[in-house]
């Protein structure tokens, strides 16, 4: 057994002993972490073979210590050399409201080669007590593929409400849903199990935590990986435009770079913008479906659609957008609809945690902007798309209004302080990112004065997963976090082909 292992197995023992109940209620002296089973759904996934599973039980909202109890489920997953050689490593997921436990099968073979993972679920999500889902947001979105993005905005904010308002009948205190209050919560897994020092590997909300984690809370941290960054000094939704545009260009460039690319199709770029422009003005309405056997779904193209569809692209989108670029133009968009037309599929079921994105996007990030910003950054960015797609953030959308419905307070400022500290870090970032694009690493890095930042090119959000390469560096610098990895095979990488 290791030496966390052990350590884990006696606080669990500890635990199991002290606290005589795993679910919510009222507030116990301190936080304790309960031995219990792994989420069912996880089980079969050969990474949690050996994870020692529970759930750590936390006051919903620390302002309030005779209040309520929440559970959040944990996990550690024993390295996989033995025993560890080196600190345990947290992972924190993306969101905010992100599935961490379902990520861990994409990360944990690179980061806990060497060292213990530990895998908390984040409070309000999908492993944890609440669970702040939202299925009547999910719902609107499957209907929303059928809409013009501008028509939705009433029903949008209304599934919104519907949403807060049921959660807020069934007890739930919304105000405690928060970067400080998830940063906490990490906190007291580390003092449940025992843990002196550590490292962190963050993407992206989890950067925004793990940034804002190194400022507050330096203390023992050894290294901190960052992966697609969101810094919390800029993170706003006017500044999304800005990511796009880097995102894009770097795509379209990629495509003008190779000649069997760009002979086949072209000026992309133009294209692209063309189309934006053409459906805005004049929304297309097609059939498609989510699978080859599934039922039609109606689907609406309109200018919002189209940029929507490119940001949340992956690696098969990239690879396929020239040619998806130009069926459009030929009025035949089977790729691009059949992509929107999988947002209706019931097989592939949300698993979103509203509550907790809400609280952070409406406590942290809207009230720090005006929302005419959304427009003024999203005109810098695309000069020549129309007014009306560029009022609303990519996959985002009416997220002013939608605050407006969740009601919870403006953060303290200082949540949007930038964070400079010296402990090693590796930031890490796609050419293709359009969602935390190459320049939000880059400004990210300028404040800290021991990191390596690697652009991976032709890799879009969450590098890691995604490049061989970045896995080599990632493991070389959490084996010696205090020396520079070795980046290069960085220079031998270029986009690849395209379809």
């Amino acid at each position: 057994m290791t030496g966390l292992a052990r350590s884990a197995s006696l606080a669990l023992l500890g635990t199991t002993l002290a606290f005589v109940f795993a679910g919510c209620g009222r507030s116990v002296a301190s936080p304790r972490f309960k031995r219990g089973a792994c989420p069912s759904r996880l089980t079969s996934l050969p990474v949690f073979a050996k994870a020692q599973c529970g759930q750590l039980i936390v006051p919903e909202n620390r302002q309030k210590p005779n209040g309520k109890t929440i559970s959040i489920s944990a996990a550690i997953l024993p390295s996989i050399t033995q025993p560890p050689r080196h600190a345990p490593i947290f992972y924190i997921t993306g969101g905010p409201g992100g599935d961490a436990m379902g990520d861990t099968e994409f990360i944990a073979p690179t980061i806990n080669q060497d060292r213990d993972l530990i895998v908390l679920a984040q409070r309000g999500t999908l492993d944890a007590t609440p669970a702040l889902l939202c299925p009547e947001i999910d719902a609107f979105n499957a209907k929303a593929v059928g809409l013009c993005q501008q028509c939705s905005m009433t029903m949008h904010v209304a599934a919104t409400k519907a949403c807060h308002d049921r959660l807020i009948s069934e007890g739930v205190d919304l105000t405690a849903y928060n970067t400080l209050e998830n940063i906490n919560d990490f906190l007291d897994l580390r003092k449940a199990l025992k843990i002196s020092k550590y490292s962190v590997y963050g993407q992206s909300y989890g950067t925004y935590v793990a940034l804002t984690l190194m400022r507050l809370h330096p203390e023992d941290l050894e290294s901190v990986t960052i992966d697609s960054v969101s810094p919390p000094g800029v993170v706003s939704l006017g500044w999304i435009w800005s990511n796009v545009a880097e995102g894009f260009d770097n795509l379209f460039d990629a495509c003008a770079a190779q000649p069997d690319c760009a002979a086949k199709y072209g000026d992309v770029r133009s294209k692209f913008t063309s189309q934006v422009q053409q459906l805005e003005a004049k929304p297309v309405t097609v059939t498609s479906h989510y699978a080859p056997d599934g039922p039609p779904v109606k689907v609406v193209l309109d200018g919002g659609a189209l940029v929507n569809w490119l940001v949340a692209g992956g690696a098969a989108t990239f690879k396929a957008a020239p040619s998806a670029i130009q069926e459009l133009v030929n009025d035949n968009p089977v790729q691009i609809a059949a992509a929107r037309a999988a947002i209706a599929n019931p097989a592939t079921p949300s698993t979103q945690a509203y509550g907790l994105t809400f609280g952070v996007f409406c406590s942290e990030w809207i009230p720090f902007e005006p929302q005419s910003e959304i427009l003024a950054k999203g005109l810098i960015a695309f000069p020549t798309y129309p007014p009306s797609v560029l009022s609303q953030a990519p996959q985002l959308p009416f997220q002013t209004e939608d605050c407006g419905v969740w009601k919870v307070p403006k953060a303290t400022d200082s949540i949007r302080d930038v964070t400079t500290s010296s402990i090693p870090t590796l930031v890490l970032v796609g050419t293709f990112d359009a969602k935390t694009s190459p320049k939000w690493s880059k400004y990210a890095a300028k404040t800290l004065p021991n990191s390596t930042l690697v652009i991976i090119p032709g890799i879009g959000h969450f590098v890691t997963p995604q490049s061989p390469c970045a896995q080599r560096i990632v493991k070389a610098f959490l084996e010696n976090p205090t020396t520079p990895p070795d980046t290069s095979c960085v220079a031998g990488l270029s986009p690849g082909a395209f379809n």
